[in-house]
């Protein structure tokens, strides 16, 4: 009898930059993850809400309409949601002590390289 393949890793990529969530996705995908994405928090809520669970959440910090704090906030204010992993991936100056702040369980500074951001899921999801 075949043995089931494992299930692949969800991943929810919320980026803005299309080019950059785009080329996160190829990343992943290709890496074996299973990608979904939203271009900004209020969106990525949306698909939070909406579906099964991912197991770890890519998070920029500046978007618009609902930026990566907002949206952080509303996922730890759901019980179904707040344990969800977040790796911060943002070009703010002090990201590292941005995504503490949030509770974050990495952070990596963009521009990221591919293989930062593979380890990083690898460990968290």
């Amino acid at each position: 009898m075949a043995s089931t393949p494992p299930r692949r890793k969800i991943v929810l990529v919320v980026e803005d930059d299309d080019l950059t969530r785009e080329a996160f996705t190829i990343v992943l995908e290709g890496e074996g993850f299973s990608v979904k994405s939203a271009g900004d928090g209020r969106e990525a809520l949306s698909r939070l809400r909406g579906g099964p669970p991912p197991d770890c959440i890519v998070l920029d910090l500046r978007m618009p309409r609902m930026d990566g704090r907002q949206f952080r906030a509303e996922q730890q204010k759901d019980p179904a949601l707040a344990d969800i992993p977040v790796v911060v991936v943002s070009g703010v100056a002090d990201v590292q002590q941005e995504a503490a702040s949030l509770g974050a369980a990495e952070h990596l500074r963009k521009p990221v390289e591919p293989d930062d951001l593979v380890a990083a899921l690898k460990r968290h999801c």
